[in-house]
């Protein structure tokens, strides 16, 4: 027996870690702006910055997607990159694999960036970007994979570490839900429609949404937890046997609880019921991982007072488990029925984003970046900082949120004693400014740490050596000898292949309880006769609505309570049904309401001429409304030229156009289009039948109309 020598590869470690310092500037100063513009609608078109592609529409798609993807993705990159390969005692699998792997996903971020504020988008939360750009997502992540199970299988280790449990969950079921929701029919290079539609693709969209919190921002981030809180503390991990349990218990639940997005919705209540039921258990495994990373902690608090690294990761771990403790009280029924649709969930998502992920990133890098340029941190005195600015940046973001929650809440549900809603909604809406004041001024606190933290750790990267690759040595796995007593769970821990399969198979159990029944029992879906396709216009109309975002801040579901059907829908007093969207490809149910819900926009506002000056100044319809004006939709061109494969696509996602209409859509457009220009020319407005506007008033003008009491 000899020992084998090698090298770590540590180039592709510090690039990602650039790169995360990069996107988390870039992504936190979009996330500024966008809370801003919430505050001051007008502040981009006051310094000449308002266009249609800064809009709050397209930025705010630009700020989630930059922060969980280019900000936490390169975080998680940098994690796994560097540690995989000390736990495995090999150098990666393939350095060619690691630099496509590195600029493939520079060049998503850039794609992801550029489409979305060109307005290009599938809707869908979290996965907003179109069909090519989620061809190359596949096609990287798969390179990811590939790299990444050729380091475990050629490893010198024979146990593989729970972290690596974590990633080989996370690789797993990422590729199974980026698959599953990217399902879609394209009409053209940057256009789609979900295959799925109204119920069915709410219940994929969340199985996805839900999902990718937990197996982006949650279980990579575990695994990362699980060995750099132990590097930093120089102590073992707290309990073994727990952290079994963490693991197993917690990809098994997680995937079950996507329902609890979707309560009191046209979900059928079996779905919703199981949501619930997971999302309370799911307490369990996840206090269970808290528990064992702050308890590795044990006997080196005094350590943790002057270290910034295990301040950033104590405070990340405990944000992650007010976090996950808050999640399972949101999915009961009783509380969902206040958070749902208000600023608390805001509040409750950026205590995980800023807290877990930020400050568990923060840590890493502190601690990294002086281990790769061999040196001693430029200056804990600025890490220090750094942390105080970044938690008083959350409680200045997260308090004033759960604030303006509770009041969204309780403002939207409150009667007068004559039984009448005593707060229109733009009431409700105009007390929340100073809380969304308040935000901004937390987010401008947590990007300046952040800004300190770029200018530290680039200081000590001068002040250093950069140590392109690490000798190291080990034993050849066939070399090693059998130490110590046997656990049933060994068996996993040597074999990739296993944990890989064992993991697929629990990860689906879930997903697959919650949605066959849905696709394949009718009654799951009952239609109503009365639902009519979109018209040609109507259909372009929503297609433009999609576009420039308008679900970020309006919903679609008038949720069973008096107080939603008395504000949304006094003329028919009815809820949403699952039928009424069994032609909507994608859903747009939202899931905030920053303006009124829109189910029946066309029964309750009608009026062309409203929208048309709504749009084009929405101050003037609705004083103190918080909502950017659009003027370029007056002016630009309705763009008709994919009208009619449009229509042909309906018809293949099973929408009941008749056979040959897409030969007439043209002609049923512009008649449709010139009848709502004649309405606007009545009222003193002169406007051509072929802008955008006359699209979008269509589609506001369509909704809820086909929807009568005798039919439901």
């Amino acid at each position: 027996m000899s020992l084998e020598v090698f090298k770590y590869d540590n180039r592709i470690v510090r690039n990602f870690a650039f790169a995360t310092m990069l996107w988390a500037i870039v992504g936190m100063l979009a996330g500024v702006v966008v809370a801003f513009l919430m505050a001051f609608p007008q502040l981009l078109e006051s310094i000449g910055l308002h266009t249609e592609f800064t809009s709050f529409g397209r930025l705010r798609p630009v700020h989630t997607n930059a922060i969980i993807f280019a900000f936490v993705g390169n975080g998680i990159f940098t994690g796994v990159y560097y540690s995989l390969q000390r736990l495995c005692k090999a150098r990666m699998f393939s350095d060619k694999l690691s630099y496509i792997h590195f600029w493939g996903w520079q060049s998503i971020i850039v794609l992801a960036a550029v489409t979305l504020m060109m307005g290009y988008t599938t809707s869908k939360e979290y996965a907003e970007l179109e069909w090519p750009i989620d061809i190359l997502i596949t096609i990287i992540w798969v390179v990811f994979g590939w790299n990444m199970f050729g380091t475990i299988i050629k490893r010198r280790e024979s146990h593989m570490y729970v972290a690596i449990w974590f990633y080989i969950g996370t690789f797993v079921t990422v590729a199974v839900l980026h698959l599953v929701n990217s399902f879609e029919l394209p009409i053209s290079f940057m256009k789609s429609y979900s295959w799925y539609a109204g119920v069915q693709d709410a219940l994929v969209q969340w199985w996805y949404g839900h999902n990718a919190v937990a197996f982006f921002l949650t279980t990579p981030y575990l695994g990362i937890m699980y060995y750099f809180i132990p590097k930093a503390a120089n102590r073992p991990v707290y309990s073994y046997r727990l952290s079994i349990i963490h693991f197993w218990a917690l990809i098994f639940i997680y995937i079950w609880a996507g329902p609890h997005h979707l309560l009191y919705t046209a979900l059928p209540d079996w779905a919703q019921s199981l949501g619930v039921v997971f999302s309370v258990m799911l307490i369990a495994p996840s206090w269970g991982g808290m528990i064992n990373g702050l308890l590795t902690l044990r006997g080196a608090w005094d350590k943790v007072k002057t270290s910034p690294v295990l301040k950033f990761m104590v405070v990340a771990v405990t944000c992650y488990g007010m976090a996950t403790f808050e999640g399972p009280m949101l999915s009961l029924k009783n509380v969902n029925a206040i958070a749902h649709y208000t600023d608390w969930i805001v509040a409750h998502v950026h205590v995980g984003g800023l807290g877990w992920n930020g400050f568990l990133t923060f840590g890493m890098l502190y601690w990294l970046i002086p281990v790769l340029f061999r040196t001693e941190l430029h200056s804990k005195k600025l890490a220090n900082t750094h942390f105080w600015l970044g938690t008083l940046g959350i409680l200045l973001y997260a308090i004033p949120m759960y604030w303006a929650g509770f009041t969204q809440g309780e403002m939207w549900k409150e009667f007068t004693a004559t039984g009448q809603l005593k707060y229109g909604f733009l009431e409700t809406v105009t007390n929340l400014v100073p809380f969304y004041i308040l935000r901004g001024i937390g987010g401008l606190f947590y990007l300046s740490g952040a800004i300190v933290m770029v200018y530290n750790l680039i200081k000590t990267a001068k002040q250093g050596s950069f140590e392109e690759e690490t000798e190291a040595q080990a034993l050849a796995l066939k070399d090693q000898e059998e130490h110590g007593a046997k656990h049933w769970h060994s068996w996993f821990e040597k074999r990739p292949t296993q944990m890989l399969i064992g993991s697929l198979v629990v990860v689906l159990i879930g997903g697959l309880v919650e949605m066959v029944p849905t696709f394949l029992v009718e009654e799951n879906v009952p239609t109503i006769a009365s639902v009519k396709p979109y018209s040609p216009l109507q259909l372009e109309g929503r297609d433009l609505y999609i576009k420039e975002g308008c679900n970020s801040c309006h919903s679609q579901m008038i949720r069973p309570f008096r107080s939603e059907v008395l504000r949304y829908d006094p003329q028919d007093l009815e809820y949403s049904k699952a039928g009424e969207f069994v032609y909507d490809h994608p859903f747009l149910w939202g899931s905030k309401r920053t303006g009124p819900d829109l189910a029946r926009e066309g029964v309750t506002n009608p009026d062309a001429k409203w929208h048309y000056v709504h749009m084009l100044d929405p101050r003037s319809t609705s004083e103190g409304s918080i909502m950017p004006a659009y003027p370029w939709l007056l002016e630009k061109q309705l763009d008709t030229s994919k009208t009619r494969d449009k229509i042909t696509a309906m018809r293949t996602l099973g929408v009941p156009y008749p056979e040959g209409f897409e030969e007439i859509a043209l002609d049923s457009l512009q008649r449709e289009a010139q009848g709502i220009a004649n309405e606007l020319k009545k009222s003193q407005i002169n406007t051509y039948a072929d802008r955008e506007i006359i699209a979008l008033i269509a589609y506001l003008k369509k909704l809820g109309t086909d929807i009568k009491v005798k039919d439901k």
